[in-house]
């Protein structure tokens, strides 16, 4: 079930053009003056023109999560993915790979496909009947009496995509980054028993948050602030982050129940043969990494007020309902959780300097029934509330940095994953202003 459409226009200062030296000289300053272990000045969250230069720089020339494959299962399948000025079009071919292509006709700009997702064969193109084929070659543009023209000049504009453990993953920038591909052989072992090509898509879900994507990122990134997360906590333990040296009094009981359920949940995968350990790169490569296998409170198999599972059926090959969540957080626009019944995937998409798309997705395995092996409500329930309650946070936070009396405050020591996302954003900003 494919959530609705959502009118994602961009603000017109978003196209990224006519960025001018000066302001550019500015933004460096900004970059160049950030303090370490703070959050960023009010300009990053508020400024148009800053915003332009965020898509040029991070979402213009950086691998992104798009969808995974359970949204688009064959070929023809399609869904649209919008962010700031970019339309794209991902596309399921006959090769079970993915053509991705700018969603702009070549003729006078129109968009091409204008529903969220579908099945086509051709694209056509409903302004003026433009038609191109999957791979985007336009094979049909004529009117009586029009003189010939090169049809093949007239190409839909192709984006790179790949796969990746079922995963779909899109770059506009002409040479893409290359160590995207040793960061998924980091993950890939992790995901591979979850055998995402073999899921389907229960519910999808669209959000959009009144705050700029960096604040989206940086909500995500930590659980200071999960006290405010109260069907989250019945199976997410709340010390996540946390430490020895730094866990409160009050969750002094929550930290030894968790470090217990964590020696468990290692044991069996090391009797599975599942990798668990934590792999941390989050502003140490490119293409910024962290995952790992953490034990769930509880029953310890899904995010439900027990613990227990939520589908009656095991994903892909996995032997055990009991294996906590996989965690993943890629940078810059995506985070991701891996059960043994259900998957979660969660995309960012800014849409304008103040607003973001936030879009979940629940994956069950292809045979599992809804009504028989699942309740939607009872599936969907914790994430749905707890992005509800993030929405809030975040939209508190960008009324905060619109505030004239706004300064950067210190993050905690549990927040360090926040000050990585904020590192390698500061790095590849620098990177392209340079």
């Amino acid at each position: 079930m494919l959530a609705p459409a959502i009118n994602l226009s961009p603000a017109p200062s978003t196209t990224g053009a006519g960025i001018a030296g000066e302001k550019l000289a500015e933004i460096s300053d900004l970059l160049e003056r950030r303090r370490a272990g703070f959050s960023l000045e009010s300009p990053f969250y508020t400024d148009p023109d800053l915003f332009a230069v965020d898509m040029r720089a991070i979402f213009g020339e950086h691998w992104i999560y798009a969808a995974s494959v359970a949204e688009v299962p064959e070929p023809g399948d399609y869904v649209t993915v919008e962010y700031g000025p970019y339309s794209l079009v991902v596309l399921r071919n006959d090769d079970a790979g993915v053509n991705v292509l700018h969603n702009v006709c070549r003729h006078r700009g129109a968009r091409v496909l204008t529903e969220p997702t579908g099945t086509t064969g051709n694209l056509v193109c409903g302004y003026h009947s433009w038609t191109y084929s999957p791979e985007g070659e336009l094979i049909h543009a004529s009117a009586p009496g029009e003189i010939d023209f090169d049809k093949e000049c007239y190409a839909l504009k192709r984006a790179h995509g790949k796969i990746v453990a079922g995963l779909i993953f899109i770059c506009l920038a002409d040479e893409p980054p290359t160590d995207f591909d040793e960061t998924a052989k980091i993950f890939e072992p992790y995901l591979a028993p979850h055998e995402l090509s073999t899921a389907k898509v229960a519910y999808q879900q669209n959000i959009v948050e009144e705050g700029n994507w960096k604040l989206v990122m940086e909500n995500n990134r930590e659980c200071y602030h999960c006290d405010g997360h109260p069907e989250l906590a019945c199976s997410l333990f709340p010390t996540w982050g946390l430490t020895d040296e730094t866990v409160p009094k009050h969750l002094e009981d929550v930290w030894e129940r968790n470090q217990d359920a964590q020696a468990s949940l290692e044991y069996r995968c090391r009797r599975y043969g599942l990798p668990y350990e934590v792999v941390e790169e989050l502003d140490t490569r490119v293409a910024g990494i962290r995952i790992s296998r953490e034990s769930l409170d509880g029953d310890g198999e899904s995010f439900s007020p027990d613990g227990h599972r939520l589908s009656k059926k095991l994903l892909g090959d996995l032997p055990d309902f009991r294996l906590g969540r996989c965690s993943m957080h890629l940078q810059p626009n995506s985070w991701f959780h891996f059960l043994g019944d259900h998957v979660i995937t969660f995309g960012a998409f800014p849409i304008n300097e103040h607003q973001t798309l936030v879009r979940t997705t629940w994956l069950v395995a292809d045979d599992a029934v809804e009504g028989v092996d699942y309740d939607l409500d009872k599936l969907t329930h914790t994430w749905k509330q707890t992005n509800l309650q993030d929405k809030a946070f975040v939209e508190l936070c960008q009324q905060g940095a619109s505030s004239p009396v706004y300064e950067p405050g210190p993050y905690m020591k549990s927040e360090y994953q926040v000050e990585a996302f904020i590192n390698w954003y500061v790095q590849r900003m620098q990177e392209h202003v340079a």
